[in-house]
């Protein structure tokens, strides 16, 4: 069973500050055991954090990691910089699509028990999912889902209200929403499929997918700060979203989360960072929690991280492949995996390291969060796991140059148009939110910079993407038909 030692210095309440300055005592105590046993030297990582989270005006943020079986966890920064409330180790964030990694467990977990087959079709289980395409409709399969090989879509934003039947409105209504692609011709990251295995797993549970999440997940494991509702983060301290300008520091979210409680299978976990390091750590022991007891079998454990498909955009989520729900890393020849999430103004970040017996999760609440979590796991995993990360994505200084006549046209999928021309003899690409999605933001104006003949890197990009870069990625599907990998969804060129 794993040690935590937790590393902050603030309080809750009177009995709070009372309860934390004996635990800290204990704690620190501990620390000095520990960093004269491994080592690993904690004030220097706190240091680290409060350091790069104020230079890269990240508000507030959760790191936790595991090594050599126990669990550290760190604080920096405020939960809310209207509030001042600071935050500390058991706070919690919204993880957005880092949510997909319990979906997918559960999916697993429900193989294990003979309950589903990964390559029958979806509507052997659920007979009411459809697509538009009746030949997909037939053939999508739950390993297509896991795997974002589908062709489903990301961008479907639909409220169904907060009911119980939530996700079966949701995924009734996404028969009529067009694929972005044919299934099995390329991999394309889409969130509508998640919330259709969210939906097989309470229909093969009998229970809500946010139940199932405690019942199979947060009870086994001990999670006692992992929630998927909002009045039931209210329970905990919060850390509140905060939107603004790249390059200084963010204001609080009109609202705290609008997200539709039907995308919680694809986007709503709510977690402290020890939490989630402690959700990873049962992958690394092959299914086993820390108790002894069996969560997940190990040959699932094992199928999850194993490559099922490559990924043409191996940038936005640091990986260049696809698992049965992780996402894959190889950091010059040492694998890890991982999840990335976002949630209207919080960034989360995981990384595994299974040749360490490494974890690392950051949870953090607006900012410069990518540049964050870019300069600090690149020490952390060099320290930590041997790991060199790659450099930040971007252009060379001196650019090549290259014809984009060959990109230039438009693609669409569900919500979403971009157009490739050139402008003022600048390669330029728009990006635009249509049909159902037009009021999610005006169009946006990115410039392109040649980084090779198939990979652009466009201006612009915001705080969620390395460096203010987005990667732009060109490609073909196994059709034949051309696309552009934008946040790694393939968008097929119509015209």
């Amino acid at each position: 069973m794993s040690e935590t030692i937790s590393w902050d210095t603030t309080g809750n309440g009177e009995d709070e500050r009372r309860r934390r300055a004996a635990s800290q005592v204990s704690a620190r105590q501990s620390v000095e055991t520990a960093e004269s046993a491994g080592g690993l030297d904690l004030a220097h990582w706190q240091a680290r954090l409060d350091e790069l989270r104020a230079a890269h005006h990240v508000p507030g943020a959760g790191l936790a990691f595991l090594v050599d079986g126990q669990i550290y966890e760190l604080a920096s920064g405020v939960l809310h910089r209207g509030t001042g409330v600071e935050v500390t180790t058991d706070s919690v964030f919204l993880c957005g699509s880092i949510a997909k990694v319990y979906t997918a467990t559960m999916i697993m977990q429900l193989v294990d028990e003979g309950a589903l087959d990964l390559d029958v079709p979806v509507i052997d289980i659920l007979p009411e999912f459809a697509v538009p395409d009746p030949e997909a409709t037939e053939t999508i399969t739950t390993r297509q889902l896991l795997s974002h090989t589908a062709g489903l879509t990301n961008d479907f934003a639909l409220d169904t209200g907060r009911g119980d039947d939530c996700l079966a409105e949701y995924v009734a209504a996404a028969r009529e929403v067009a694929l972005d692609c044919p299934p099995g011709t390329a991999y394309s990251y889409g969130s509508v499929g998640y919330v259709v295995m969210g939906r097989m797993v309470e229909v093969l549970t009998g229970t809500t997918w946010d139940q199932a999440i405690q019942d199979r997940i947060a009870t086994p494991l001990g999670l006692e700060r992992t929630v998927t509702l909002p009045e039931q983060a209210l329970r905990f301290r919060t850390a509140m979203s905060h939107l603004g300008e790249p390059g200084v520091d963010p204001d609080p979210a009109p609202s705290w989360d609008l997200m539709p409680r039907s995308f919680g299978p694809a986007g709503r976990i709510i977690s402290s960072a020890g939490d989630m390091v402690r959700f990873a750590q049962m992958h690394l022991a092959g299914g086993i929690a820390a108790d002894g007891s069996q969560v997940l079998s190990t040959a699932s454990a094992a199928a999850m991280q194993r490559r099922e498909v490559d990924c043409p955009d191996k940038w936005t989520v640091n990986g260049d492949g696809q698992g049965l729900g992780w996402v894959l890393n190889d950091w010059n020849g040492v694998g890890g995996f991982g999840h990335d999430g976002a949630a209207i103004g919080q960034y989360g970040y995981l990384r595994i390291v299974p040749s360490a017996n490494v974890a690392v999760v950051l949870l953090t609440n607006g900012g410069g969060a990518r540049q964050l979590y870019s300069d600090l796991f690149r020490e952390l995993l060099r320290e930590l796991a041997d790991v060199t990360m790659p450099e930040p994505f971007g252009p060379a200084a001196r650019p090549p140059a290259l014809d984009l006549t060959p990109h230039i046209g438009t693609y669409k999928r569900a919500g979403v148009v971009l157009t490739v021309s050139e402008r003022e003899g600048k390669a330029h690409m728009l990006y635009e939110f249509v049909d159902d999605m037009k009021d999610m933001s005006p169009p946006l104006s990115i410039d392109l910079i040649p980084v090779s003949e198939s990979v652009w890197a466009g201006t612009g990009a915001g705080p969620s993407f390395s460096e203010g870069y987005m990667p732009v990625i060109f490609s073909t599907l196994a059709n034949g038909i051309p696309c552009v990998y934008v946040g790694t969804r393939a968008t097929p060129k119509t015209a």
